[in-house]
């Protein structure tokens, strides 16, 4: 009779986390890509599971089924390398970055890229969708207004997951109270008291990082350089702006992801044919392998150079080389173990809610998807809120804060991977600008610590005074004997 699999021990599901934290640091070390050091923890995991009896065949269908969850994501990446060659070589991101130089002040720039990337993202519901269109623009807008990329790149992705996360368009947002048995309504106004203070505190923080960029303080004949330049080698129109606009558009309808972005660029190469009097085989060959810009001035040129199918298959291979891990770490059983063994710690809420938190990043980090940082915490810690006497609402709530939003920050993670393509700026580089994305986990376990906001359970025709006074009379009853 065959043997089932044994059942991983703490010491033995984590060896392969610490693993992968050894080959990435030597990796560092030495300037490489997390590509090899991903595989190697693969390695690990797959040894480990060998030795728990899994057959070879059941940690390949981990492997594969891991990799499965990100295909979608990929296939986005790679429609998101045309769009971006096919806007550069039609004009549309050169038109973008010509008006939002001559709008927008420096001293506000940061701001207004959080704002209104955050407009964009709540009216999109996807943080995808305004990084790979207004979040281009304004990278090359702030390249061009002398702010470092990695600060703006941190206020695109901190505007564009305030709407992932508050949009009721927004997968996450409908995915978190689905898992946790919560309205979706109750949850996006349960999110407030999280969202809110570390929007309002990343807004003031970006307001005053500004203030180091006034116009003085800048070359104003670099900038002139710039607008002369994009002036002379392209056609420059409004209705360039209209593409993004449509794109936009298609996504607040609700036309899904690759469709949309399919047809912004198809538009992209149709304004280069009609604006720019490209040849269409110049214009499939950008959307190969990506525009270079040969203006003459280095400044334009490193900024307008970029883009093509060919520049996503590095962050495709590293979204694989991630899931393949995770993927057997799941088959395998490993995560639920490293999992229960943090459910055993928490006690209270507070410590509920630091774990739930807490095990959304590590998942984000060790099975690195969204979906999975928010479906498999929802589905481990939603007995224990509902033994805490805690309303569903509060389980949603820290999964998004922890699941959503510390997802853009890890490099080999499907958001990660994907910011880091389009912005052409490493999550770790953001990272310590991405202010929304960092506050809002910690004022979540502060508030459940605090217990303030954390809704009880209640019968739904009286108040929480009305129930404890209730309770009161029924140990004073039973006390007289009754």
């Amino acid at each position: 009779m065959k043997k089932s699999p044994r059942q991983p021990t703490l010491l033995q599901a984590v060896l392969p986390v610490f693993s992968i934290i050894l080959f990435l640091a030597l990796n560092i070390k030495f300037g490489g890509t997390p590509h090899i050091p991903l595989i190697g923890g693969s390695v690990v995991a797959s040894l480990v599971g060998l030795y728990l009896g899994h057959t070879w065949k059941s940690i390949e269908d981990g492997l594969v089924q891991g990799i499965a969850i990100a295909l979608k994501a990929c296939l986005i990446l790679l429609v998101i390398g045309i769009l971006i060659g096919a806007w550069l070589i039609s004009g549309i991101v050169p038109t973008m970055i010509y008006y939002g130089l001559h709008i927008l002040s420096p001293s506000i720039f940061l701001l207004a890229s959080c704002v209104i990337c955050a407009l964009v993202s709540l009216a999109t519901g996807s943080s995808w969708s305004t990084a790979g269109t207004v979040g281009i623009a304004l990278i090359g807008v702030g390249q061009g207004l002398g702010i470092p990329a990695p600060m703006v790149a941190g206020a695109i992705v901190s505007g564009s997951y305030f709407g992932d996360k508050m949009s009721p368009l927004s997968d996450t947002t409908n995915l978190a109270p689905a898992i946790a048995g919560a309205d979706l309504f109750s949850h996006i106004r349960h999110m407030l008291y999280t969202t809110g203070p570390s929007t309002i505190i990343a807004l003031s923080l970006y307001a005053v990082l500004g203030l180091r960029y006034s116009s003085d303080q800048l070359q104003r004949q670099s900038i002139d350089q710039i607008l002369t330049t994009i002036d002379a080698h392209y056609n420059i129109h409004p209705l360039l702006l209209l593409p993004a606009a449509l794109v936009i558009a298609m996504v607040i309808l609700r036309i899904p992801a690759l469709p949309a972005l399919l047809g912004g660029a198809f538009l992209g190469g149709l304004c280069a044919v009609i604006f720019q009097h490209i040849g269409l085989a110049e214009v499939m060959t950008a959307a190969q392998n990506g525009y270079v810009s040969t203006t003459g001035v280095t400044s334009v040129d490193a900024l307008l150079s970029r883009g093509g199918m060919q520049s996503m298959m590095s962050t495709v291979a590293l979204i694989m080389c991630a899931l393949a891990f995770g993927g057997v770490m799941e088959k395998t059983g490993m995560l639920t173990a490293i999992a229960r063994r943090i459910l055993k710690m928490a006690k209270r809420t507070g410590g509920l809610v630091a774990s739930t938190v807490l095990t959304c990043i590590g998942m984000n980090i060790i099975a690195p998807d969204q979906y999975l940082a928010i479906v498999v915490p929802g589905r481990m810690y939603r007995e224990a809120y509902k033994k805490a006497g805690l309303k569903a609402k509060n389980l949603s709530r820290a999964l998004e804060d922890g699941g959503t939003l510390s997802s853009a920050l890890v490099p080999w993670n499907t958001c990660g991977a994907y910011m880091w393509a389009t912005l052409g700026v490493h999550p770790f580089a953001y990272l310590p600008w991405a202010f929304l994305n960092l506050l809002n986990p910690i004022i979540s376990i502060i508030l459940g610590y605090t217990g303030w906001t954390m809704e009880k359970e209640m019968p739904d025709s009286s108040s929480r005074d009305e129930r404890e006074r209730v309770m009161k009379s029924s140990e004073e009853l039973e006390d007289a004997g009754e």
